[in-house]
């Protein structure tokens, strides 16, 4: 017996029902980034790997998929080299190209390569799929989509704000409660500076960003196992565990780093975002997190994270400004900001919190029953008008039996079922029935037309 077919772990099949109800994200998404200028983009799945390897961190950077070359990949390594079993070593000989990790860095790498056509500032959205060699787990897969939106070439924090009010937007549509949490790297830097660990800025943040993971003790762990000192774990402490307002916290940070002039810049660019947000309404509560470090290397001034209120799952949205990231490939003096909407684990908290609208799912409206070659004949003409009206519809292929058919709808869960018989043929109309109610009425396309809106 021919063994049963599977796929990768951390990966799924998505059926067309589940296919439906991730388009209403990507159009959700894609509407509100229309909606404040951005345009799409999109790069390929793989790049060269001297693009993405050491721009996400150490850990980051053990994530990656390689590809092994096209080929003998073993042409350029030794029988010395293969019993040496050093798989960083084989990767690095036998692999040249690997899988995006995230849509950030290509979109770097695309601003380098694609300079002398763009208009900056470049505000562009990414909806695709990105690769992590993760341990898969709920709600944490190997692939997944992204839905990144990013502006590079402007400095002003203004891009940070409308960033807010487009994450807000989005999941006013979506109807998700959340809290939007805003950090910044300069204030992590200014903490480390200030309780003299600066050269382990990376460690520290590493550490801190898992406090909802792990917990405190294990934070405090960690840091000892980094080389962290117990006065510099000490004085963290009350950093950590911060509590009160966005104002309380940011006067109480502001009197601890008075000598960092760093952290102090930081905490500005923080008031000025607040001092914006807070004359707007918006849905979401706005929390400025000092634990908020997202462990990637390249952000260097505001970070944002999402959370879900209602469903205990990780962040559903990240981002930040990445000032640095286009110098690594040779094009300095770029200043960058973006965000991305995690699609599936939206995915996993609509479909927990059952907010999808009704019409979201695009199912087929109406079903035209097949009787034979004479009423196709009669019905392909209807069918078409009623189709350049918007309302989607379909004809059963085969002129199968009518239990089959109706089973057929029944099973798709069509709402309205029409068939055309001689009778029907005679007056020109079209017998039409609710597959609820069970209620049939005889109409022309013309009437259906107009009161299908209504039904």
């Amino acid at each position: 017996m021919a063994q049963k077919p599977s796929i990768p772990k951390g990966t799924r099949d998505f059926s067309s029902v589940e296919m439906a109800k991730r388009n209403y994200i990507f159009d959700t998404i894609r509407e509100v980034y229309n909606l404040y200028g951005f345009q799409p983009i999109e790069t390929p799945a793989m790049e060269n790997l001297s693009t993405l390897m050491g721009k996400y961190g150490e850990e980051g950077d053990k994530l990656l998929f390689k590809i092994l070359n096209s080929g003998d990949c073993l042409t350029n390594i030794t029988d010395a080299e293969l019993l040496e079993r050093n798989p960083a070593k084989f990767a690095g000989k036998a692999c040249e190209k690997g899988l995006r990790y995230d849509l950030t860095v290509p979109f770097a790498r695309f601003v380098v390569q694609h300079r002398n056509e763009i208009s900056f500032p470049f505000k562009r959205y990414q909806i695709q799929p990105v690769w992590r060699a993760d341990r898969p787990q709920k709600g944490r897969y190997r692939e997944f989509y992204q839905c990144d939106g990013d502006v590079v070439g402007s400095d002003s924090l203004l891009n940070e704000v409308e960033f807010i009010l487009i994450m807000d937007e989005v999941f006013r549509r979506f109807g998700i409660r959340v809290c939007i949490k805003m950090n910044n790297r300069k204030i992590l830097s200014g903490i480390a500076e200030i309780i003299g660990e600066s050269d382990k800025i990376v460690d520290i943040t590493v550490a801190i960003d898992k406090l909802d993971k792990i917990g405190l003790d294990n934070v405090n762990a960690e840091l000892r196992n980094k080389g962290i000192s117990e006065q510099a774990i000490a004085q963290l402490q009350p950093i950590i565990v911060m509590k009160g307002g966005n104002r309380e916290k940011l006067a109480v940070l502001k009197n601890a780093l008075q000598r960092s002039e760093t952290g102090i810049r930081g905490i500005e660019e923080t008031e000025y975002i607040l001092g914006h947000i807070e004359k707007l309404s918006l849905t979401s509560e706005v929390e400025t997190d000092l634990t908020l470090a997202r462990g990637l290397n390249y952000y260097t001034g505001t970070i944002f994270e999402v959370k879900a209120l209602d469903v205990e799952i990780g962040s559903i949205t990240g981002g930040g400004r990445y000032d640095n990231l286009t110098g690594v490939f040779g094009m300095d003096g770029v200043s960058g900001v973006g965000i991305s909407f995690g699609a599936d684990r939206i995915y996993d908290v609509l479909n927990q919190l059952n907010l999808y609208p009704s019409d979201s799912l695009k199912t087929t409206q109406v079903m035209f029953v097949n009787f034979g070659e004479k009423e196709v004949s009669y019905l392909l003409p209807i069918i078409s008008q009623i189709r350049m009206a918007g309302i989607r519809t379909e004809i059963y292929p085969e002129s199968a039996k009518m239990k089959k058919q109706m089973g057929y709808a029944d099973a798709k869960k069509i709402p309205f079922v029409a068939l055309a018989g001689e009778t029907e043929i005679k007056e020109n109309k079209i017998n039409l029935k609710n597959m609820s109610s069970g209620e049939q009425q005889l109409v022309t396309a013309e009437e259906l037309i107009e009161l299908f809106p209504h039904l």
